[in-house]
């Protein structure tokens, strides 16, 4: 008990903890989510509207990369954290290497997949025949990062894992940095459109991820060798098991979004607006509230290395209190956006480029109705990555489902055939809320175990 003890995540207060943890885990997130809107900036300015429409036929590509690094990520994150909390330092590094080698190698195999089968998967996620030759152009020079995207995505976790959210900060911040300076460049300046904006994104998830690779050859906490690297299955099992949640939640996001392009497409031909006109708001709204939810999961994130160790130490009572401090702080949060989406949505799509007023008016109206329950939307990240640091991912699979895939798909599919096009606003609210009731109560009766109680 005495090593558990000298152990900051042991001993350390929460609050400063959480800082240190979650500030870092935080900009990553930020950074992260800038990759996909510097570009829509970029190109919304230089390129147009049916620009940014591609960005978002191609952005389920990008969530299914992201799936795969938190997959890995999280789950070797976690399972690492657990073991050094019941003092198993020999075993912990496998977790770490296989985790590595299971990136790299999901990453090329999705590249190679990507790449062969280009045309049908972007028609499949929902591309306009106005928008397809922009998504060609961008999405086929992004598969080429997908390697080192994952690696950066995931390896930051680790990172983290070892007691450096300040290098993982570093990592994403970098990254995002040059691409952003390269967006300027080659859209901007040497006018390359589309392929300029690819190019820039993923010289810059390179970067990031060398960097991965470099400071795994001084990790902290053990050392790492080459026999750490080669994959077993039991250990991938072990990895997959505390990363499944993250990983269907993310599954989950990249269905609904092609469900939605694809319900967009369709309600808005018979509309007013068209089929593209919804399909480029509706990527433009989505990054933009990939911002408030880089703040939740990145709170999410930086609570994990806590709860996973201070429940694997039986220190319960600082996993209780850990949690709350997290709930009050991203509700805080969230209850943000929504005022600021109800308020100011018409400004918010201005820094994106212009459009006619039939553009900035479906905008409008998707924010403030689709986003209106993003107030309670906080629960259920939080709740599934609480319930995978304490090693119980059954449940924390359970929860990653409740909104995506339980309500929110089922919503946006069944809801138009009643409302008409209003039907796919109206899912988001209504799924927040059935979300948040099952979240809530299925936190509250994990509380009620005895253990909580002492």
């Amino acid at each position: 008990m005495t090593d558990t003890n000298m152990n900051p995540l042991g001993s350390e207060p929460i609050g400063k903890l959480l800082a240190k943890f979650a500030i870092p885990s935080i900009i990553a997130m930020l950074v992260g989510s800038l990759y996909n809107m510097v570009d829509q900036l970029f190109i919304g300015n230089f390129v147009g509207a049916l620009g940014n429409g591609a960005t978002n036929i191609q952005f389920p590509l990008s969530i299914l990369n992201v799936s795969i690094a938190l997959l890995c990520g999280i789950g070797a994150a976690s399972t690492f954290n657990l073991a050094m909390g019941r003092g198993e330092t020999k075993k912990a590094g496998y977790y770490i290497g296989n985790a590595v080698s299971v990136m790299l190698i999901g990453g090329l195999i999705l590249c190679l997949v990507t790449e062969i089968f280009l045309e049908p998967i972007l028609i499949a996620c929902g591309a306009t025949e106005n928008i397809l030759p922009y998504a060609v152009e961008y999405s086929r020079i992004c598969a080429l990062g997908f390697p080192f995207f994952i690696l950066s995505g995931g390896g930051s976790h680790l990172v983290r894992a070892d007691g450096s959210p300040n290098v993982t900060m570093a990592i994403n911040l970098v990254g995002a940095i040059v691409n952003t300076i390269l967006d300027a460049l080659f859209v901007a300046v040497f006018g390359w459109g589309m392929t300029g904006a690819a190019v820039a994104t993923i010289i810059g998830q390179y970067i990031s991820g060398i960097m991965v690779l470099v400071y795994l050859t001084r990790f902290k906490t053990c050392k790492l060798e080459k026999e750490h690297f080669i994959p077993k299955l039991h250990i991938i099992a072990s990895i997959a098991s505390l990363g499944t949640a993250p990983f269907i939640n993310q599954i989950a996001m990249m269905l609904v979004q092609i469900v939605m392009n694809r319900v967009m497409g369709h309600y808005g031909a018979q509309s007013i607006y068209g089929a593209d006109i919804p399909i480029t708001c509706a990527g433009i709204i989505s990054k933009v509230n990939g911002i408030c939810f880089s703040f939740v999961i990145g709170i999410s994130q930086g609570l994990q290395p806590i709860i996973s160790f201070n429940y694997g130490a039986r220190n319960y009572k600082r996993v209780k209190d850990a949690f709350y401090l997290a709930i009050k702080l991203a509700a805080c949060i969230t209850i943000t956006s929504f005022i600021c989406f109800q308020l100011f949505p018409r400004q918010i799509v201005s820094i994106f480029g212009s459009g006619d007023e039939l553009y900035f008016s479906f905008c409008e109206r998707y924010f403030r109705i689709f986003l209106f329950g993003i107030w309670t939307a906080f629960l259920q990240p939080l709740s599934s990555n609480f319930f995978t640091s304490i090693g119980k991912p059954y449940k924390g699979i359970f929860m990653s489902l409740t909104r995506q895939v339980l309500f929110l798909t089922p919503l946006i599919i069944g809801l138009p055939l009643i409302l008409g096009f209003d039907g796919v606003l109206y899912a988001g609210p209504i799924a927040d809320a059935l979300s948040f009731i099952i979240c809530f109560l299925l936190v509250k009766v994990e509380f009620s175990h005895p253990e909580f109680k002492k």
